[in-house]
């Protein structure tokens, strides 16, 4: 089964650094960048407003929990935003190319 990765981050240095190192280690297969990401949370019993980028990371469930682990690794935050989402469907070429560029 594959998946999408929801992570956020403070910088565009840090959400390139996190998004190389899972591409480049074949934990993810490709990542999406999106910048001007406005994030409105409770952190500390405190209602935050902070700009992010998100990143939008493709990758094989078996591999979520190391995935998880090297975002925790890399990432600014105590408490980084690590949410999967199971892909339901999809173009079969796509899902194959996933598959092929993580092993």
């Amino acid at each position: 089964m594959y998946q999408v990765v929801l992570c956020t981050c403070p910088t565009m240095t840090s959400a390139k650094e996190i998004a190389t190192h899972l591409v480049q280690h074949k934990l993810a297969a490709c990542i999406n960048i999106i910048p001007n990401v406005m994030s409105i949370y409770r952190w500390q019993n405190v209602i935050e407003h902070s700009e992010e980028i998100q990143l939008l990371i493709k990758t094989e469930s078996v591999k979520f929990d190391i995935v998880s682990r090297e975002i925790k690794r890399l990432h600014p935050y105590d408490t980084p935003e690590v949410v999967a989402l199971n892909i339901q469907q999809g173009d079969t070429h796509y899902l194959n190319w996933i598959k092929e560029s993580l092993n």
